[in-house]
């Protein structure tokens, strides 16, 4: 049985941060904790619409705003624990997002894995190829996987996984990764920070590189 770990990607928006969190699910055996897509499926969840908190965190989620920290807290910090509990191990794209998740999300890996245990990957790209990136981008109306635009996927109307329809999420829009951005830049970095400065060593990847060249660095930090 191979022992819990956790490995987080943070970056812009567009980074790659989805991308390698899948490849290190399929490739390593990890469990892609994907906090975005799990605040996305809760707040555009049907039967939770007329729910006045969700109401409220919907339109932060669609207008490029981060969501309400203690929201967040609440909705990742059960489900992260069951999870290493259980000895499962986790990679995270671009959670957590703020400074209180961060601290509360440091005390659970500090308590059920160790800071050893944990690998933080900044993927860097700049802000021009964030925008051109995310603005280009389409997701699976079914299962949600984001397609990057690229000359093999422009003319893709269909998702390569299940066949589900491809649709452009309503906050790929370019001034709302603008904002993406300039929330990135004021709470998430801060959060990253804050693990660094706990001692969880932050390791930098060129994220314009081949998403298999990043995941094959990546991992080979690991050994």
């Amino acid at each position: 049985m191979k022992l819990p770990r956790v490995v987080i990607f943070f970056g812009l928006p567009g980074s790659g941060k989805g991308t390698q969190a899948d490849l290190f699910s399929q490739r390593y055996g990890f469990k892609h904790f994907d906090t975005g897509k799990e605040i996305e499926r809760t707040v555009h969840d049907p039967e939770l619409e007329k729910n006045a908190v969700i109401k409220r965190e919907r339109i932060r989620f669609d207008t490029g705003l981060l969501n309400t920290p203690s929201w967040v807290k609440k909705l990742i910090n059960k489900r992260v624990r069951k999870y290493l509990n259980n000895g499962q191990r986790l990679v995270f794209s671009g959670s957590p997002r703020t400074l209180p998740e961060s601290k509360t999300l440091y005390e659970v890996f500090r308590s059920l894995v160790g800071k050893k245990a944990v690998n933080i990957f900044f993927l860097d790209i700049d802000e021009e190829t964030s925008i051109h990136r995310n603005s280009h981008r389409r997701v699976c109306k079914d299962c949600r996987t984001p397609i990057i635009w690229s000359r093999e996927t422009k003319n893709l109307n269909h998702c390569p996984l299940c066949g589900g329809k491809l649709v452009k999420r309503s906050l790929d829009k370019s001034e709302i990764i603008k904002e993406r951005i300039r929330e990135f830049r004021k709470k998430t970095e801060p959060a990253m920070k804050y693990l660094e400065g706990r001692g969880i060593v932050v390791m930098t990847l060129d994220g314009a590189l081949h998403p298999d060249v990043v995941a094959r660095r990546a991992s080979d930090y690991m050994k």
